[in-house]
């Protein structure tokens, strides 16, 4: 009687074996419906275009509205600091190494922290210097003149291309768009191509590791965008990132409000996120706020999402 039992309790193990496989297999999909869904509620009665993608350390992605490019507006300063720190190193030129700033490198009429620090407008800075008020402070000033050093935005552009990250282009510098606001849409890119690069640079792919360090010190001192990404995030974790702000049209269009980085979580894993917004009609306050919640929305899901 007890051998001839047996095989329905096998069988009986077998198929809860199997749904508890299943189960397993099917809740990052059901966590990653959920926040589809859950963007979607964030953004559904915003006057704009917004755009995400992240990646885990572990392998997990996701990614909304990508099929367009977007205006990269100051993201694109991670591009040029890496081209910088690539031939840096082709050259064996120190981080130490003295660049000049006269001024024709610091004209009025645009953001610069350098220049309005520096009225005489003549300065000289270290390499690593010009690399952290370009990225740590978002100084347009700062960022033309590293864009000079890297042979120009094109070098630029094929420096990013070489990393095989996907749809993007390069084409503008910070004088440029400034020139006709319109070419801000010239420098674009998807948020996916963003998180690619950003995961490759962070895989030590393209830098050595002492420029590698330069690029991450600068990163997470990045003092703009507090409002943004980071603001969706508890106080304890740190975010290295770059942010992206445009003017606003004749029509009071914002033509890009961007945040784009790195989240180091407590158990030594890392996520990579890009949230952008274009075209908008809301207010920055408004931007902001929507960059903010989506990233507490991805935060909680890469927190509560198994590992594959």
């Amino acid at each position: 009687r007890h051998h001839s039992t047996a095989p329905h309790q096998t069988n009986f193990m077998k198929r809860r074996l199997l749904t508890i496989v299943l189960l397993l297999l099917t809740m990052p999909i059901v966590a990653r419906n959920d926040l589809r869904q859950e963007i979607r509620n964030i953004v559904r009665d915003k006057k704009a275009t917004v755009g995400v993608a992240v990646q885990t350390s572990d392998g997990r992605c996701f990614t909304l509205h990508n099929s367009r490019c977007y205006p990269l507006m100051s993201v694109f300063k991670f591009h040029v600091a890496v081209a910088v720190l690539q031939r840096m190193e082709r050259e064996s030129i120190s981080p130490n190494s003295l660049i000049t700033l006269d001024a024709s490198w610091l004209p009025y009429g645009t953001y610069s922290p350098l220049r309005d620090r520096n009225p005489s407008r003549n300065v000289r800075l270290s390499l690593a210097e010009l690399i952290r008020y370009t990225v740590s402070l978002s100084d347009n000033c700062t960022c033309d003149r590293l864009i000079a050093f890297a042979g120009g935005i094109e070098a630029v552009d094929r420096c990013a291309r070489k990393l095989r990250i996907g749809r993007f282009r390069l084409s503008e510098t910070e004088a440029t768009m400034h020139e006709d606001i319109q070419r801000s849409y010239n420098n674009r890119s998807t948020p996916r191509s963003i998180v690619r690069m950003l995961r490759k640079v962070y895989d030590g792919d393209g830098l050595s590791t002492e420029s590698f360090a330069l690029l991450e010190q600068v990163m997470l001192a990045t003092s703009t965008g507090s409002e943004k990404l980071k603001a969706g995030l508890p106080e304890s974790i740190r975010l290295g990132h770059k942010t992206g702000h445009s003017d606003r049209t004749v029509r009071g269009i914002l033509i890009g409000d961007n945040d784009a980085g790195v989240v180091y979580l407590p158990d030594g894993r890392r996520y990579y996120i890009t949230v952008f917004i274009r075209d908008s009609k809301e207010s920055d306050e408004t931007n902001a706020s929507v960059i903010a919640a989506i990233s507490k929305a991805v935060y909680d899901w890469v927190c509560i999402t198994p590992a594959p």
